[in-house]
């Protein structure tokens, strides 16, 4: 049994070992160690997180199985253009995999996105993570390529979109 609500920043340290757990997984065949540690301090510390929930910044929505959380998404309108919304975060712990959350938490951010007059979704992905296939699956297409600096390194993402 599972069901979605949106977090709270009691949310923040559950959100922080999902993305933890889910970062070493994906990432650590893609990134330096030292490069991982480091995107994961900057992006998920508590103070980031806290101040992104409390502030209305991102809606982080929490999946919970049984009693405990184990997967998340995060989305808000893009900064540079509000009539597009941004799919920031989502990450499923790896024994949740194949119960369909992934889909499920994107269908329940589309629906979000929809609600809030927007139609069109986008998203970062590393141009090197197997989570493309799963966006393309999702019906989302490479729109362009990004290079965002954090700190000294960088992320080599595609931006995928989905027009809603």
């Amino acid at each position: 049994m599972h069901f979605i609500r949106e977090a709270t920043i009691n949310d923040v340290e559950a959100i922080r070992e999902i993305a933890d757990t889910t970062w070493r997984q994906v990432y650590s065949p893609i990134l330096a160690k030292e490069q991982l540690d480091f995107m994961l301090a900057e992006i998920y510390s508590t103070e980031k997180l806290t101040s992104q929930i409390s502030n209305n910044i991102q809606t982080f929505l929490m999946l919970i199985e049984g009693d405990e959380p184990v997967a998340f998404a995060a989305y808000s309108p893009r900064d540079e253009n509000p009539a597009i919304y941004k799919l920031h975060k989502l990450y499923c712990l790896s024994q949740t995999q194949g119960k369909g959350y992934g889909k499920i938490l994107i269908n329940q951010v589309i629906d979000n996105t929809i609600a809030a007059g927007i139609h069109t979704l986008d998203l970062n992905v590393n141009r090197y993570n197997n989570a493309k296939t799963f966006y393309e699956k999702m019906g989302f297409e490479i729109a362009y390529e990004d290079d965002v600096p954090i700190g000294k390194y960088w992320m080599n993402d595609f931006v995928m979109r989905k027009k809603l």
